[in-house]
């Protein structure tokens, strides 16, 4: 039925309106439900990639200052207390090292394992390495990704327990050269 009074609405009018609205409503509710649920929603609390990254980020400066020559490696692992870190798996460890090492596998660090291993002295002097530091390129130290080297990670993880005083070989070695002082378990 037509109005004739202007601006007035029919029924049907009306009708229509409250149609398109509900069509409007429905449509926004499904793609309300079709967007995928916000993934830090279901986050593993175990897993916190973001305080991972934080860390990397604040220990990159620190990181810069403790990397040190072969001969200043030495002099530090020598001074008292001092304790050579090798973070590689028990069997690269077994099968070559530098003497006085002592082993504790990356995958294995705990705060519990790291007590056991270095002490309850937070602050004693941890000296690492890894496979990258040895320019002979097989077993045991067969070369790795340079972004993905043992050291970066064993260092960012040992500053993230709480042992800051962590230093670093930075040079390339040959563990047939004798100062190397390279060691076998087997």
């Amino acid at each position: 039925m037509q109005s004739f009074m202007p601006g007035a609405a029919t029924i049907r009018d009306l009708s229509r309106s409250r149609s398109m609205e509900a069509r409007m409503l429905l449509t926004a509710f499904a793609l309300f439900m079709a967007m995928p649920e916000d993934p830090a929603a279901k986050a593993n609390p175990q897993i916190d990639y973001a305080g991972f990254a934080t860390l990397t980020r604040d220990v990159r400066a620190l990181r810069a200052q403790r990397l040190l020559s072969f001969d200043a490696f030495q002099a530090k692992a020598a001074a008292k207390d001092a304790l050579i870190l090798d973070a590689r798996s028990a069997d690269k460890f077994a099968a070559g090292h530098i003497a006085g090492a002592v082993n504790l596998p990356l995958t294995d660090f705990t705060a519990e394992a790291l007590l056991a291993v270095i002490g309850k002295n937070a602050g004693r002097p941890i000296l690492i390495y890894c496979n990258n530091n040895f320019s002979n390129h097989r077993a045991p130290v067969a070369l790795k990704s340079p972004a993905l080297a043992l050291n970066i990670q064993t260092f960012i993880n040992l500053v993230g327990y709480g042992y800051a005083n962590v230093w670093e070989l930075r040079d390339v070695v040959d563990f047939d050269d004798p100062k190397v002082a390279w060691v076998t378990s087997r």
